[in-house]
Order: structure tokens, then sequence, then C-alpha cells
């Protein structure tokens, strides 16, 4: 920062004072200006005229603002140095002012500087209007407008810019439609500053034929702006107006203006066309993104959001393009994108098309990411598996839904049992059952019975009396007599079933085991009939006892 000292005696040359801040750059001009601001309680032979107003040498108040006083002390020292300010110089101060928000001072340098007979130029002008946009004040702009055109002082591109972009911050943006016309009526023509300030207050004012357009001419003229972001506005404005086709010639106006575009563009335009249900539109947008990989650009700022990309892949995997969308979904991925929603579109359209072996790889892709995935996916590819006449890739995708704290319905857990057990995988569907049993799901017992009868056929007593203690241990009631007439001639296994029955209060009427207990004799397992028989009576002892001191409660 330059520190300037007008308290030592020096010569200033009439070159010197607008030169200073003219070599600056705007950033330091205004850094400079800020710190004369916050300087302490220093002042000019100005502050102690006591008529502050009686010439054009004191164009200040008696009691000034104290971060006013060096910018004056700046000011009053060339004056007393018999240096005249020139319009330039006033033009510098009344930039910076502006840019300080000072006003009222403003007003003053600018009476001043008629007061002292140099008139405003069009750099004046232009400033001042400017000036008072940042103060939302269009009937001062437009009186110095007027007067402009009064002094015969030709309006420049940037004061029409300037009027413009006044009346669009006001919100009047019809005047700065007139102003536009009006420029171009004269010859005077609109540069990139004037569309990029009217096409935003265009979007804002919901007039979007007229900002189609005006876009149209600007890229006839081939006038590229140097803030893009004009664009994206007016792709969702065109699509929140229903206008697609229009939307669709922002992107085309990027392309031909060389402007790059970006994920976040297209995603604009798709989402609205599967909005519109023109997919055909939607999917033509996306074979370009893909194939110029535009997703994967590293300058690429704007995404693409998940309400743009997620209805295209459900709609791409309903309709058999699953390929397609694995491919787009792929690209998102590399871009970090990890959205299970169109994970499970992606697991939903596996399973649709009968690709489980796609599915399984999505889900281990889901599982390593820490990715949540939905029942319904698990359901289509678990009946995936099983149309493709793979039970055991089925039992896996259940065992995966459990684990992923969903809990299968009755009819699924039947479907994984039936088929396992109908492709001789008894044991199999024997830890389905079990799952099933443990997860409180008590329907499907006529299949249960068939697999525990299946378990004790093929000689797996000890799993079928696990299963028997894990359903009796959770209330789920057995046809016991069923199972004992599979093990007719295989006493022993058919004695330590009944062991269990009665340990656990399986069953009240023992009738049907007293062929059992002839069989044990006949055998010569004479201790095994009596320890047998003695377990029956003591159950039904207890039975009758537990019974009459209901009845005795009732009578009480």
């Amino acid at each position: 920062m330059a520190y300037i000292s007008v308290s030592k005696p020096y010569q200033w040359s009439p070159r010197v004072f607008p030169t200073i801040p003219r070599t600056l750059n705007p950033s330091s001009t205004f850094n400079l200006l800020r710190f004369f601001s916050s300087t302490d309680n220093s002042t000019s032979s100005v502050d102690q005229n006591p008529n502050p107003d009686s010439g054009p040498e004191a164009p200040w108040p008696e009691n000034p603002n104290p971060e006013n006083v060096e910018p004056r002390r700046y000011f009053n020292a060339m004056l007393n140095e018999g240096i005249e300010p020139t319009r330039h110089t006033y033009n510098l101060m009344i930039w910076g002012f502006f840019l300080l928000l000072r006003l009222e001072t403003v007003k003053r340098f600018y009476k001043d500087m008629k007061s002292r007979g140099i008139s405003p130029d069009v750099v004046t002008h232009n400033t001042m209007i400017n000036g008072y946009n940042r103060f939302k004040m269009m009937d001062e702009a437009e009186k110095l407008f007027m007067e402009m055109k009064g002094r015969n002082i030709a309006p420049t591109v940037t004061s029409y810019t300037t009027m413009v972009k006044g009346y669009v911050l006001v919100g009047r943006v019809d005047d700065g439609l007139r102003l536009f016309d009006e420029m171009k009526s004269f010859g005077i023509k609109p540069n990139d500053v004037t569309y990029t300030t009217l096409l935003p207050g265009l979007c804002d004012a919901e007039k979007m034929p007229e900002a189609r357009s005006i876009l149209k001419k600007m890229v006839e003229k081939h006038i590229a702006p140097k803030d893009n972001s004009i664009f994206m506005k007016l792709l969702t404005c065109q699509c929140k107006s229903s206008n697609l086709d229009a939307a669709t010639d922002v992107l085309k106006a990027m392309i031909r203006l060389s402007i790059p575009t970006e994920d976040g563009h297209y995603g604009v335009l798709i989402e609205n066309f599967c909005k519109a249900e023109d997919y055909d539109q939607a999917i033509e947008l996306l074979d370009k993104l893909i194939e110029k990989e535009i997703i994967l650009r590293p300058q690429s700022s704007l995404d693409m959001e998940p309400s743009a990309y997620n209805p295209m892949i459900q709609y791409l995997c309903k309709h058999g393009q699953r390929g397609k969308a694995e491919i787009f979904f792929r690209q998102l991925m590399k871009k970090g994108v990890l959205d299970s929603v169109a994970f499970n579109y992606l697991l939903c359209g596996d399973s649709k098309e009968g690709n489980p072996d796609f599915a399984f790889e999505i889900l281990k892709i889901m599982d390593r990411r820490g990715v949540s995935r939905d029942a319904d996916s698990y359901k289509l590819l678990i009946k995936s598996s099983l149309n493709k006449g793979e039970p055991a890739d089925a039992k896996t995708a259940l065992d995966s839904m459990i684990e992923a704290g969903h809990l299968p319905d009755s009819s699924l857990f039947r479907s994984v049992m039936e088929s396992l057990f109908e492709d001789g995988r008894v044991q199999t569907a024997s830890r389905v059952m079990k799952s099933m049993v443990e997860k409180g799901v008590k329907e499907n017992m006529d299949l249960v019975a068939k697999i525990l009868e299946a378990l004790l056929m093929r000689g797996h007593v000890e799993e079928a009396l696990g299963r028997i203690d894990l359903f009796m241990h959770n209330g789920c009631s057995l046809d016991f007599d069923s199972l004992l007439s599979v093990l007719s001639g295989k006493t022993f296994n058919a004695y330590s079933i009944l062991c269990k029955i009665v340990e656990k209060g399986g069953a009240s009427d023992w009738s049907s085991c007293a062929d059992l207990i002839k069989s044990l004799n006949q055998e010569g397992n004479t201790k095994q009939a009596d320890i047998l028989s003695r377990m029956i009576k003591d159950e039904e002892k207890s039975h009758v006892s537990k019974k009459g001191k209901k009845h005795a409660t009732v009578a009480a």
C-alpha cells in the first residue's frame, strides 16, 4: 500500500495526484481509500473554515464524518499547492467514494465539480449512474442519463449497460428491454456484459420468450460471456416454463459459443425430459454425455443432481437397457457418487433381466462401500435367482437381505425353502427354515414338516432334533404322530425324539406312543420303554393337576 504524507513541504506536480490512484488497480485504490477512511482525527484547513460552503474550495460540511477526513486532506493538499483538480481527479474521487458507499460525499464532489466550471463527461455520468444503481436510486440515474443526452454527450455501450443493470436491479425489466432496443437503434452494439446483465433479469421476471430471442442474437453475433453461470440459469428457467425446446437451444448455444458444457447442464435437461416422459430425448442427451465422458472432466464444477440421474437409471433398467445404465453410473461412481437409490435400481434391472450374477457384483460393491440396500431389490434378486433355477444363489441373497436388517416375509422364505427342497438340498433348506423361525416367522409349518421328515429319512437325526427343539422353544406346533411314523423301524431315533418332546412338554395326547413302547419292549429295550412310559404318565398327571387347579380357581 502507498503511504502519502502531505504534512512535509513538497512541491506537488499537477500530474502527481491524479496519477497515484490511476496507477493502482481498483482493489489497491479501494484499499487506499479505506486506509484514509480509517485514520484517526486528522483534519485539514478546510475543516477549520468557519463557513465551509462559502466557496468552491470547500465542498465539505462543518462537522464532517471522520471517515472522509483523509481523502479530503489529499484533495485539499492539491488546492493548497495551487493545483486545480481536473475532470479526471473528480471522476476518480466519485468512483472511490461510491465504492465506500459515501453517497452524500459523492454528491458534494459532483456539485463542486460543476461549480468549478468542470463539465462532467461520459465517464462522470457513467460512474454516477453506476453509483446510484448501488443505492437502487433509478430516478436519479434516469435524470443523469437524460442530462447526458441534453448536453449532447453521446451515451456509450457502458452507459446503456449500466442503465439496464439498474433497471434489472429494481425489477423494471421492461425498461431494461426498452433501452436495449434503443441502443441498437442508435447503432450502439451490445457487448457481453450487456447480454449477461439483461438475461438474468428476464429469467427472474419469467420473460422466457424474450430471453430466448436475446440469446439467439447473442449467438448470431458470436458474443461469448465471461460469466458462464448465465447458461445454467437460462436452462433452469426455460425448463421451469416447460419450454424444453428453448432449453435445448441453450445447450446448443453453449456449444456454438465454445462454452464448456458440464454434466450439470445435461442433468437439468435430462431431468426435465424424464419428467415430461420424453425419454428418447433424455437418452439422446445421455448418449452424448457418456460418449464424450463429460462427467469425468476434471475441470467440471457443475455436478449432475440425483433428481436427474436416478430417473434416467430407473427408466433404463426397466426397459432392457441396464448395460447403458451401468456404464453411466460407473462414470458417476468415478466422480465419487455413491447413491443407494441408483444402486438399487441397477439391482432391480439385473434381476428383471435375469442377470443375478451382475446383481451379486453390484451387491459386493455396495457392501464394500457401505451403501444401504432396500428390501425390494433383494426380493427381485431372490426371485430372479429362483427363476433361473439357482436356489443356492437365492439363499445367498436371502442371507444378505437378513444381514442388511430386512425381514423377509413368509412367502419369500417359503419360495426359497421349496426351491432348495425340490432341488434335493434338504439341509440347506433346513438352515433357511432355522433362520425363518429365529426371525419370528411361524407360517409354512406344512413345509417345515416335510423338511423335518426328509432330515429323519436321510439319517440327519441330530439336526432334526435340533430343529424340533428350536420350534418347540419358539412355541411352534408340530405333527409329532407324522414324525414318529416316518421313524417306523428306527425305535431308538423315535425314542430320542419322544424324550425331547416330553422334556419340552410338547404334547398332551400320548396314545399314539403305545406302539413305540411296545416295539421297545419287543426289541429288549425294556429300560427305555419303562423310562418313556413313566415320563408320559408324569406328564399326564401334571396336565390333570393343572386342569384341576384351573377349575378350582374358577369355582372360587
